[in-house]
């Protein structure tokens, strides 16, 4: 008896599998909901008699009943990177245009799949079986939600097929169909709550609830977009490798080949005409390289990859008034003019506010105090003014606004730069400027210190116990618990933050401390050139300057920020608080230092990424096109124009055991 029931259990598990198949990856639903939940009622009844047969990949066990207390936070085994954005076919063209010449051939195809406005997850599978979901976080690590990932009845808990890899990771977005964003915002007007602003805030939030009832009830759902881990005798292209997915039974969404960028561009404008007939939101289109062996050929950059990017459809636009206009301070006193505006809805939000950019674009647009304004958002996400229907001026007197002579929040000197457009305020002590720059040094993109926000800066501020980035350090218990909305718990939680960001890489600490022009690609080129604050601090101008990718600009603005004995001090009494960047990982040798090498043809014992890690690891520099800066060329097979131009140009030409024999073996 037991082992018929066991069996029938298995049958009816099997039955959900493969209708949530039929239903979320195929489209094809055979059986209507009442009868599906038919199904699942027969087999949770059934397993709560035989809690014994009960498993944890059941279609029953996909809501935790015990609330998680918190994320943990969870380095991913290979980074999320971001996508480079274009906005015309234009800039389409310039991006094939950089992939033909990194290639050095037009032999190629392009995958271009709808982008979906979500959030991106990564899925880890271990024989076949969903053992973990994370968030994107910072492209390095992210948020472990999978009991909420386990919730979502698009992503299976098992996958199909005898062929599943052991080890299978794969990215994808989590999103909320109109409907389900609609019912949900209905539900939260009924009980009074605050609205969701669109789908994708309203998904981010449901993937971040603690208790994952409550997110098994906002219908989320997932199209999965590419393999991270596990790709290896799946395929040898996106495009297969998509199609190999969704026979695992992961969903996957509209996709199509693309000859040429040209056919590329026309299946990005015919969807933009018909995004609206979806039942979620897309922003886009994902244009991607087809071969994953040209992936490898292409890299990418420290945050973005070359063979891949999108296109945005054209920001949305909406008509409102200038109620009035403010003056924003940045962290390096830059003076910024923004619209207040009578609300208007505009790509899925309220909008409030709109940046006038600088004083030159205040005066250019002539924005004035009630005017009407034509404002999109730029990206689909910094709302600005494009346009001022100056005809309706006519119904009452308005003044040109005038650039402020004093800043706004210290009533401090402001000048104008030299070679620029900004106004900025000059005042060291501006609070304003303070303000700033403490969000950025501990935002997560810099020291990446838990807890610490805006609001409570604010109040750091106010009672005069943080006046720099090294009174971060400083701060004690006592007080903090002290503060308004604090309590023990939190500000012992803060002080933990703290205490854990002392020792972030040294690139991260070099960003956070806000050098104008240094943003964290620059510092992650300081860190590996210098190795420690102390190094970096003594640099000059010429030494600067000769650092590939850090121009004359940049090397001027950071020997004067070093060469303020203020900057000096809060540095030095950071590092004497505890704080002990981390150095880059050593090289492996300095045998390639000031080498600039470029590689062309198909290589036998590396990937075009272990060569590149080979070259960076041994002190060089990997280029991707020949220059009379080039001092080797390192020719594989079928080797192209490069090796040409090359001979042309008198630079050495180095084969595979050429460079291995140079850096003493792989």
């Amino acid at each position: 008896m037991a082992e018929d029931v066991k069996k029938h259990i298995q049958q009816l598990r099997s039955r959900l599998r493969r209708h949530d198949r039929l239903y979320y990856v195929l489209n094809s639903p055979e059986i209507t909901d009442q009868q599906y939940d038919a199904i699942f009622a027969e087999l949770k009844q059934l397993e709560q008699k035989h809690p014994d047969l009960i498993t944890p990949d059941s279609p029953t066990q996909r809501v935790s009943e015990t609330p998680s207390q918190a994320f943990q936070s969870i380095r991913h085994a290979v980074a999320m990177l971001s996508i480079d954005n274009t906005y015309n076919a234009d800039e389409l063209h310039a991006f094939d245009e950089r992939v033909t010449k990194g290639l050095d051939t037009k032999d190629y195809e392009y995958v271009v799949e709808l982008k979906i406005d979500g959030l991106a997850i990564s899925l880890r599978y271990e024989k076949g079986k969903l053992t973990r979901g994370v968030t994107r976080g910072d492209g390095t690590k992210g948020d472990d939600v999978t009991s909420n990932i386990r919730t979502i009845k698009a992503i299976p808990l098992t996958l199909s097929g005898e062929d599943v890899p052991d080890l299978l990771e794969v990215r994808g977005e989590v999103y909320m169909p109109k409907k389900a964003f609609a019912e949900l915002n209905a539900l939260r007007a009924d009980s009074g709550e605050a609205l969701f602003a669109n789908p994708r805030n309203a998904a981010a939030g449901s993937l971040k609830l603690l208790d994952a009832k409550i997110t098994a009830g906002r219908k989320l759902s997932f199209f999965v977009y590419s393999i991270s881990q596990g790709a290896a005798g799946i395929a040898e292209d996106h495009y297969t490798a998509l199609n190999k997915l969704k026979e695992f039974g992961l969903p996957v969404n509209t996709n199509v080949k693309a000859r040429d960028i040209d056919e590329v561009i026309k299946i990005c404008r015919g969807w933009g005409k018909k995004k609206q007939t979806l039942d979620y939101q897309i922003d886009g289109m994902v244009i991607k390289v087809n071969r994953f062996d040209q992936h490898d050929i292409l890299g990418s950059t420290g945050r973005a990859p070359k063979w891949c990017i999108s296109y945005k459809f054209p920001a949305e636009q909406a008509q409102t008034v200038v109620e009035s206009i403010d003056v924003q301070v940045g962290k390096s006193g830059i003076l910024t003019p923004v619209a207040n505006l009578e609300p208007v809805k505009l790509a899925g939000t309220t909008v409030k506010r709109a940046s006038l950019h600088n004083f030159d674009m205040l005066k250019k647009l002539d924005v004035r105090c009630g005017d009407t304004v034509v404002i999109e958002k730029a990206g689909e996400i910094i709302p600005q003014v494009v346009h001022v229907k100056v005809k309706n001026r006519e119904l009452f007197d308005a003044k040109p606004f005038k650039p402020p002579t004093r800043c706004p929040s210290c009533d401090g000197k402001v000048e104008k730069d030299q070679s620029g457009v900004y106004i900025r305020c000059i005042n060291t002590n501006c609070t304003a400027i303070l303000r700033e720059k403490l969000v950025y040094f501990v935002g997560r993109g810099q020291m990446d210190i838990e807890n610490f926000g805006p609001a409570l800066i604010d109040q750091l501020i106010d009672k005069g116990m943080v006046t720099s980035f090294a009174d971060i350090y400083k701060l004690q218990f006592g007080r903090l618990a002290e503060l308004e909305r604090m309590g023990e718990k939190s500000a012992a939680n803060i002080l933990d933050g703290i205490e854990d960001s002392k020792t972030r890489d040294l690139w991260r600490f070099i960003a956070g401390l806000g050098i104008q022009h240094v943003g964290s690609q620059n510092a992650e080129i300081l860190a590996e050139e210098f190795t420690s604050i102390e190094n970096l601090m003594a640099a000059d101008v010429e030494k600067l300057k000769s650092i590939h990718g850090i121009g004359k600009e940049m090397a001027n603005s950071i020997v004067e920020y070093f060469a303020d004995g203020a900057n000096i001090s809060v540095i030095e009494q950071m590092l004497d608080a505890g704080v002990a960047p981390k150095p880059p990982a050593k090289k492996k040798s300095l045998v390639l230092k000031d080498k600039t090498i470029v590689i062309t043809g198909t290589l036998e014992k590396f990937t075009r990424q272990t060569i590149q890690q080979a070259i960076k690891d041994n002190g060089g520099r990997a280029s991707s096109s020949v220059s009379k800066k080039t001092d080797y060329v390192l020719a594989g097979a079928n080797a192209g124009s490069k090796l040409d131009k090359a001979g042309k140009l008198g630079v050495k030409v180095i084969s595979e055991d050429d460079f291995i024999a140079m850096i003493g073996g792989v």
